[in-house]
């Protein structure tokens, strides 16, 4: 006892407390017993809590009954990585368990009465760093006043973090998946008291309620949050993302089919082979629609309503978004932190960790062949997709009943029909130099170099590029199994790396991928590829990817349905073009 009663007294003289120091620059030392390891002096810097072990048994590093005796523990906790810090009041504080076993389990007393303070924070899985994992550590001493006054140095460095959000709004759809919406948020709610943010709780009640919300909510009111959080699937994501961009986004529309190509082919000339063609467009003839309005209550584009593309700046630098997955795919999430986990994604948010996201602006001109001219907006935030994957989410629509496994389901039933659509796409063609990777193969991950170079100031815009009328357009048209428009890899379950393996959630491109009709076994191979780790799902012949700013689409059949980030979307013509870093995720990006 007077040992540690002499080891106290001279760490407490390293603390001399200054009323002119703040909360940057104090640092505190003391010795504490940490929960289940033992006495160890703990240090407190701007960075974190730094601590070593008082003393170590004289048998570490032997072992006994074939156990190693060296202890396996963390030696530190930053405050960029702790969420909250509580003060216990009076309780137990087990001791290291190594002296249990140094001794070869001979009773010994492990428990101590004392003031405690818990620190919550996170680790990684060793096997998968992407995923985390809730942690905390448990300090003890005999003095309740030390004990409080670590609290509030903690509490002062934590408040210090000011990326993190204070006030959501959170949307849950308890239909999500397989039903679990409400039981994930009732999962993960605790982490937000114990963080003290404050929550307001929408629970959807039928389709469309949250986009309502969203749309019809004030600007004052909405200021008055930090971010939206939406418990549950990719689908569920998009009807907030619409609420929220359809009322507030300006920005013109894409150039439409008619805009791009003025002659139609000679009839009969859909052939396998693609077709491309350069095309002109004269002053008359520009891309923007400076007149045009969105379809239903949305904003005018025109220039006199806005000086520049985007919304208002208040929400442009500050206002995020986050997911937490509640359901079939959650793609976005496995894109945007690398693991399929209501954990991890809260915990990300509850730190306030921030990435750019790309979001496609999709323009329907005409629903049918025989339709009106009307156009209507929607946005993407992970995929567009026709043919085969229209197919799917229509033939699902038919077992919901199923839950999740209605898309497993489905596609077998449409793969097996081996349907092919006639139609034509035009494309933006973009050169390599103008895709930031030199040609190479570059994956996104955490600190993307490609993602982070002032993703929020470039938000690709084809209508916006000064140089429009040097715009090169490519054309394909022919028979398709299948056409889709990634605005991220799509990672999920199903395609361990994705649609397009080297998509980045924020370069300010769409990755068009143009399936050719072809044979039933070939389309498999391409399929099994698809869901296959390192897999090569594009190198066939049939396939197109092009790299991609913009595009059109025309339908040549009667009914044309496509799927938009789980949705269905019937469209016979329609443009789309991509907004780079748009919105922005409380995500930290996928680890390798």
């Amino acid at each position: 006892m007077e040992r540690e009663q002499s080891c106290s007294a001279a760490v407490k003289d390293e603390f001399r407390p200054n009323p002119h120091i703040d909360a940057q620059t104090l640092i505190l030392k003391s010795i504490f017993f940490l929960d289940g390891v033992g006495e160890v002096i703990v240090t407190c810097n701007s960075d974190g809590l730094f601590w070593e072990l008082v003393d170590f048994p004289e048998t570490v590093g032997s072992e006994c009954l074939g156990i190693k005796l060296v202890p396996d523990v963390a030696a530190e906790v930053k405050f960029s990585d702790a969420y909250a810090v509580e003060f216990d009041d009076f309780g137990v504080i087990h001791k290291s368990k190594l002296a249990a076993v140094a001794s070869c389990m001979i009773c010994n007393e492990y428990e101590k009465q004392m003031y405690r303070f818990t620190v919550h924070s996170f680790q990684r899985s060793k096997s998968q760093p992407a995923h985390w994992a809730l942690t905390m550590f448990t300090f003890g001493h005999e003095d309740q006043q030390t004990c409080q006054m670590w609290v509030n140095q903690i509490n002062a460095s934590l408040d210090l973090e000011v990326e993190r959000p204070k006030n959501l709004l959170v949307f849950v759809n308890p239909k999500s998946g397989k039903g679990i919406g409400s039981r994930t948020w009732e999962a993960v709610a605790p982490i937000f008291l114990r963080a003290e943010i404050i929550t307001k709780v929408i629970v959807t009640e039928r389709a469309g309620h949250a986009f309502d919300v969203m749309a019809s909510i004030a600007k004052e009111d909405l200021k008055m949050y930090d971010g939206i959080v939406a418990v549950g699937g990719d689908g569920f994501f998009n009807e907030i993302l619409n609420g929220f961009l359809l009322s507030r986004h300006l920005a013109h529309y894409p150039p439409a089919p008619s805009d791009i190509v003025d002659v139609v082919q000679a009839e009969g000339n859909y052939s396998n082979e693609a077709i491309t063609e350069d095309v002109n467009q004269g002053e008359d003839q520009s891309p923007l629609l400076l007149s045009a309005k969105y379809g239903g209550s949305g904003l005018s584009t025109s220039p006199e309503n806005s000086t520049e593309y985007g919304f208002d700046s208040a929400f442009d630098r500050w206002f995020r978004f986050g997911i937490i997955p509640a359901g079939s795919t959650d793609a976005i999430v496995m894109c945007s932190t690398g693991y399929r986990d209501p954990i991890t994604s809260t915990l990300q948010i509850v730190l306030g960790k921030r990435v750019h996201l790309d979001i496609a602006q999709v323009v329907r001109w005409k629903e049918t062949p025989t339709s009106k001219l009307e156009p209507l907006v929607r946005y993407a935030a992970s995929f567009a997709g026709y043919g085969f994957y229209g197919d799917v989410i229509t033939e699902s629509e038919k077992f919901r009943w199923m839950g999740p496994r209605r898309y497993d389901y489905a596609g077998t039933r449409v793969f097996l029909r081996h349907s092919s659509y006639e139609a034509e796409v035009a494309y933006v063609d973009i050169k390599s130099e103008d895709t930031n990777t030199n040609g190479k193969r570059v994956l996104c991950c955490h600190n993307c170099s490609i993602c982070s170079t002032k993703a929020y100031l470039q938000h690709s815009n084809t209508g916006s590029d000064s140089r429009q009328n040097e715009t090169r357009w490519l054309k394909s048209k022919g028979r398709f199994l299948s056409i889709g428009a990634a605005v991220i890899s799509c990672r999920n379950e199903k395609a361990p790396d994705g649609l397009v393996a080297d998509a980045h959630l924020s370069d300010g491109f769409l990755h068009l991928i143009l399936i050719r009709d072809c044979h039933h076994a070939l389309y498999l191979w391409h399929l099994t590829q698809l869901a296959k780790k390192g897999g090569n799902p594009m190198d066939f012949k049939f396939v197109e990817h092009h790299k991609t700013t913009a595009f059109t689409f025309t339908s040549f059949g009667n009914q044309s349905v496509w799927n938009l980030d789980g949705e269905l979307f019937e469209a016979h013509q329609l443009s789309a073009q991509v907004f780079r870093g748009l919105i922005s995720l409380f995500a930290s990006g996928p680890d390798a």
